[in-house]
Order: C-alpha cells, then sequence, then structure tokens
C-alpha cells in the first residue's frame, strides 16, 4: 500500500510539474513566487517607507517628473524597472495615480532567448507574490485570461517568471498605495508585431468580458501596467557589446538624449494609436530581425503589446481615446542617486558617461 501510494504522490508531482510549464488549465497552489533582486529593490516594510519618504523630500531642483493631479486614475500606465536609486522618482510619481485594486502588469522577458521562448506571452502558476506588507494576491482574472486564450497564444512557465525581475520592481509602490492590490503577471519576449496584435485582440477581449462579469471599471477597478527601462548606452559592461552608435562621450550622450525625447514624445506621449505603436517598434526592433534590438529599450516588445492591448480593449469598452502624459525621462547620471546603501539596498549596475541608462514614464488617462 505504501508503495502504490508514494507512486500516486510521484505521478501527481510529476503532472504538477509538466502543468507548471506548459498547462492550458492550471490549478493555483500555495506557493508564493521568491523574489529575485533584494539589492536594487526594497523587499521589507520600513525599506519602502524610508525610500518613499527620502524621493517625497527631493528638492525641486533634483526632480525629474512633473506633478500629477492626485484625482487622476490611470488606465494604462508605462514605469521604468531599474534600481530604485536610479529611478525611484518615477515610480512614485507614476504609481501612486494607479488607483486600480487588479492590475494587469506587461513584463519584460529578459531571460527569454535563453529558455527559447518566443512568440507567445507567459503566465505563471503562482497564487502570491511577495510584497513588503503581506503577499499579494494573484488576480481570479488570470484563470480567465488563460482559458479564453487560443492554447497556441500563450505559455505557462514559472521558470520564466520566477527569474525577471522587471514585474517585482513595481510591486513595492504598488502595494504602498493599495495594500489590497491584486495583479496578474504577463511577460512578453520578443514577437512580431502581426504577432502581437494576433494575441492582443484575443486576450483584450477575455478582460473585457471579465470586467463586464464582474461590473469593474477601467482605470477605477482595473489598470495596465507596462514595464521597461529606456536605452541602454555605452561601451563597456553591456557583455562586451558597443552600445554607444553616437559615441561614449559627452556628445554622444547629447544625441542620445535627443532621440531618446523624439521617441518619448513620437511614439507614446499624446493620443494612442496603431501607427505610433508601430512607429516605436520600427524604431527599437530591427525590421530584418524581430528577435535584435535597433534602439536598445529593453520594453521593445512589452511596450507595444501592452498598448496593442490597450487599443483593443478600448474599442471593446467603448471608452474615451487613451491620453498619454509624459511624466518624465532622466538617465542613471543626469541626477543625483538617491541615497540607499544604508537600508540594506545598493546597485545592480554601475552608472558613468560609458554606462547608463534612460528612464521614461508615461501615464495614460
Amino acid at each position: 500500500m505504501r508503495i502504490a501510494l508514494l507512486l500516486l504522490c510521484v505521478l501527481l508531482w510529476m503532472g504538477a510539474c509538466k502543468n507548471r510549464e506548459t498547462g492550458r488549465n492550471i490549478a493555483t497552489g500555495l506557493a508564493a513566487r521568491p523574489l529575485v533582486d533584494t539589492v536594487g529593490f526594497a523587499h521589507l516594510d520600513w525599506q519602502v517607507d524610508s525610500v518613499v519618504s527620502r524621493i517625497s523630500r527631493t528638492s525641486s531642483g533634483e526632480q525629474v517628473v512633473a506633478a500629477i493631479d492626485p484625482n487622476i486614475a490611470w488606465r494604462v500606465a508605462i514605469c521604468p524597472h531599474d534600481d530604485y536609486t536610479y529611478a525611484g522618482r518615477h515610480y512614485l510619481a507614476l504609481l501612486k495615480n494607479l488607483k486600480a485594486k487588479t492590475v494587469i502588469i506587461f513584463g519584460v522577458a529578459h531571460k527569454a532567448r535563453q529558455l527559447n521562448i518566443s512568440d507567445k506571452i507567459v503566465f505563471d502558476t503562482y497564487s502570491r507574490w511577495h510584497g513588503p506588507y503581506q503577499k499579494i494576491k494573484v488576480s481570479s482574472c488570470r484563470e480567465d485570461l488563460i482559458a479564453a486564450l487560443p492554447k497556441e497564444l500563450y505559455l505557462i512557465s514559472d521558470t520564466l517568471q520566477k527569474v525577471e525581475h522587471s514585474v517585482e520592481s513595481m510591486l513595492p509602490f504598488l502595494q504602498y498605495f493599495n495594500r489590497d492590490v491584486e495583479i496578474v503577471s504577463i511577460l512578453v519576449p520578443a514577437m512580431k508585431t502581426e504577432k502581437m496584435e494576433e494575441i492582443a485582440q484575443p486576450l483584450a477581449t477575455a478582460l473585457a468580458g471579465w470586467m463586464k462579469r464582474h461590473r469593474l471599471e477601467w482605470g477605477k477597478d482595473v489598470a495596465l501596467l507596462i514595464t521597461t527601462d529606456a536605452v541602454h548606452y555605452g561601451d563597456e559592461d553591456w557583455g562586451g557589446k558597443n552600445m554607444a552608435p553616437f559615441g561614449a562621450d559627452s556628445a554622444g550622450y547629447v544625441r542620445a538624449i535627443a532621440k531618446e525625447h523624439f521617441i518619448l514624445d513620437s511614439c507614446l506621449a499624446g493620443r494612442a494609436n496603431k501607427d505610433k505603436i508601430l512607429k516605436f517598434a520600427g524604431i527599437t526592433v530591427k525590421p530584418e530581425d524581430y528577435r535584435e534590438y535597433q534602439w536598445t529599450w529593453c520594453g521593445r516588445y512589452s511596450v507595444p503589446f501592452g498598448l496593442m492591448t490597450a487599443l483593443d480593449l478600448q474599442q471593446l469598452t467603448d471608452g474615451k481615446p487613451l491620453e498619454g502624459k509624459r511624466i518624465g525621462y532622466s538617465t542613471s547620471i543626469d541626477h543625483k542617486p538617491l541615497r540607499v546603501d544604508d537600508l540594506r539596498m545598493g546597485i545592480t549596475a554601475k552608472a558613468g558617461i560609458r554606462h547608463w541608462v534612460g528612464y521614461a514614464s508615461v501615464g495614460y488617462e
């Protein structure tokens, strides 16, 4: 009897492991998604409180973001996901106006190529994610979305989800402003814009249906959050790559920043539409190989896919046009970093004229 029971347990465990990577209908367990980065991001309640307090005390001369009307509730937001010491001001300024209880997060899939994952969006099976104040519940919306999507359009992979830092970075600030926040994490690996459109439409349809059944309002109850850092620039410590097409000096920096503002103003700010989304993809992705950078935004897939989903959702819900408000742009070297070394935090990459990162934040009403 014991041998039979042991064999049954092994078979069930093997089935569960397979299900966590490929299954269509997932039985959510009690597992909490583990932390990836406890250096660049705050993960304890007192760390978050301290970071928010320090950002709030930043002098006007050091501000890199615009002041936002507290009554605005974003339907969609684009936020950086780099170390809090460099990009913390963006998180705070943008995410305080993300008021919805349920947040669908479109994350970058930095490790997807290593795992040979592409052309599908990626969900997880975790029931909760780590939060600094309490565990963050995964919304029941996830199962509705998975059930509604054609199987060939998505993958369930805790292996990819548990090594990705972009979604994780959002959670401390989201929970700071809303202790009851619930999330759905959707990672977006490499895919052509045609594939994005193919997936975004049924995803938006499934989300609109879930919202209608539960009588939820976009912006008030449900919001979309897209993560990306802007340009990764320089000729040092980028894995042997030279990512400084304009030169790794002050003149190159000026030209790179000019291009960044052009991307932000012409593709992301103002009224969202398909032409702008395709323009962004055309600037950031090589036309001859959609798996390669043309301009080094790590969100070259998460941004267009998230915005395509938002445009489809707008049409399905008869919502007003999405208007993007530029909250801010900065780099890891254009302002004094926030002090975090005394909070048991630090940096995960250096910052200098030969190695720097850009940060753009945009909110859509």
